[in-house]
């Protein structure tokens, strides 16, 4: 038995996949991984992938990148972790300072975690507490959009509108109220998204924020805050909406007295076109809670954290403990975590990440237009440096498959591509060659053409 196979078979006997029905590694392949470099992780004999989807959207300047591991290296003769409860250090307070200069210092706190669940259970927590320090009790509801995805700890599981994620542990989750979600696909049939009857993504997104408004009008006082991901709801089907919505919830917000948590855990760190997808909001404003996790440390350490106002904190601010907000993580604010977020902001600052990413994303644009007027497809939408189409695909048994087949096909090309159901998308690191960029677009298309024949689709691009 060679390296790979004892590793894998290994691996299946004691190891419990993420996100996995394990019998479907029977048919299905685990891949071993030997190390990464630059856009592309290596297996023991030599084989390749490229990693289209930035290993679930946390390693936004590729695997081993030189600067990262420096500074974690660097980090680690010198302390690799203290408690943050009654200490303190550089890296975490420079890592704070500087992700407030972010929000023009309006966000001038940051509490840390290590994931994103935890991140949005600190949002909703901290919310909660805030009402109950100011003297308003009663303000214990929350409000999530439909498809929202949030995490899959209990309370993050309570503001998530996945089914396949809520549905086991229905019984222990709080109830939410669930609005329309603002996605200008329109609503969803049973065959797919009715696109051709839509209404613009403007007139979707107003429509959804008069939703919010009306349950606002009835229950205001009941509701703490309201949770959604900025632009685009990721693991809910890389469903985007228009900006408006942004700035219009933040009015009702301020009118209703409610807060505003801001999930950037996949949606932040510049992958939606500037660094905080909030920032796209018309006039500019900013949510009461950000919360980080993902691309924050470039993929290198678990790490999140939850940034808020300075009058939020100050509702905490007290002599009695009671007032104090008691959530803790043995390693919050890791020293390490802090160091490889520190390079990470260092890389977008010195090399104007931002500025090269719109170059990058043209470009992959560009390579994927023959997608673009597929029949097969519907809902070709990209938000910076994320892109997406919807698979039509009738048969409802194929359709259940369909991502399963399009990732093991998907590898033959030595790509990393892991579609959401009928949604294939990418989420690439922000390195890509021009070589890279053609390989990616070419290949992706080759697999889809492999993947809807075996589908039964006939190939119908527009000539």
């Amino acid at each position: 038995m060679n390296q790979t196979s004892d590793l894998v078979e290994r691996s299946l006997k004691s190891v419990w996949h993420p996100c996995t029905q394990m019998q479907h590694h029977e048919s299905t392949p685990l891949i071993a991984v030997s190390r990464g470099e630059g856009a592309w992780l290596y297996g023991y004999k030599g084989e390749r992938y490229l990693d289209a989807i930035s290993s679930w959207w946390v390693n936004l300047f590729g695997h081993s990148n030189p600067r990262i591991n420096a500074a974690v290296k660097s980090q680690l003769d010198r302390i690799e972790h203290a408690m943050l409860a009654g200490f303190t250090h550089k890296g975490v307070v420079e890592l704070s300072e500087r992700l407030s200069d972010l929000t023009g210092n309006v966000l001038g706190h940051v509490f840390y975690a290590s994931d994103g669940a935890s991140a949005v259970e600190i949002a909703l927590k901290m919310s909660f507490h805030y009402w109950k320090n100011s003297g308003r009790p009663l303000k214990q509801e929350f409000i999530c959009l439909k498809g929202g995805y949030h995490g899959e700890t209990i309370g993050a599981l309570s503001v998530t509108d996945v089914p396949i994620f809520r549905n086991a542990y229905s019984e222990l989750i709080k109830g939410t109220h669930v609005v329309p979600s603002p996605d200008f696909r329109g609503p969803k049939t049973l065959t797919g998204w009715a696109s051709a009857q839509a209404p613009n993504s403007l007139e979707v997104a107003v429509q959804a924020a008069d939703a919010v408004e009306e349950l606002l009008k009835e229950r205001a006082e009941h509701i703490s805050a309201l949770i959604l991901e900025p632009l685009v709801q990721c693991a809910g089907g890389m469903a985007m909406h228009h900006p408006h919505y942004l700035t219009r919830l933040r009015e009702l917000c301020d009118m209703y007295s409610v807060h505003l948590i801001a999930d950037e855990i996949a949606v932040g760190c510049g992958r939606t076109g500037t660094f905080f997808a909030f920032e796209q909001a018309v006039p500019a404003c900013w949510p009461d809670f950000m919360c980080l996790s993902k691309g924050i440390s470039g993929g290198y350490l678990p790490l999140s954290l939850v940034m808020t106002r300075d009058s939020i904190y100050e509702a905490f601010y007290d002599e009695k403990i009671t007032k104090a907000f008691l959530h803790s993580h043995s390693y919050t604010g890791n020293p390490l975590a802090c160091s490889a977020a520190l390079a990470t902001l260092d890389i977008f600052r010195d090399d104007q990440v931002l500025i090269a990413n719109k170059i990058l994303s043209s470009k992959i644009s560009e390579g994927l237009k023959p997608l673009q007027n597929d029949k097969r497809i519907m809902h070709f939408r990209n938000q910076g440096m994320i892109w997406a189409f919807d698979a039509v695909i009738e048969d409802p048994a194929k359709r259940d498959t369909f991502s399963r087949r399009f990732f093991a096909k998907a590898l033959e090309h030595e790509l990393l591509v892991r579609p959401i159901g009928n949604t294939v998308y990418l989420m690439p690191p922000y390195i890509l060659s021009d070589k890279e960029v053609s390989l990616v677009t070419q290949r992706l298309h080759a697999v889809f053409d492999e993947v809807m024949r075996f589908e039964g689709v006939a190939h119908q691009a527009a000539r």
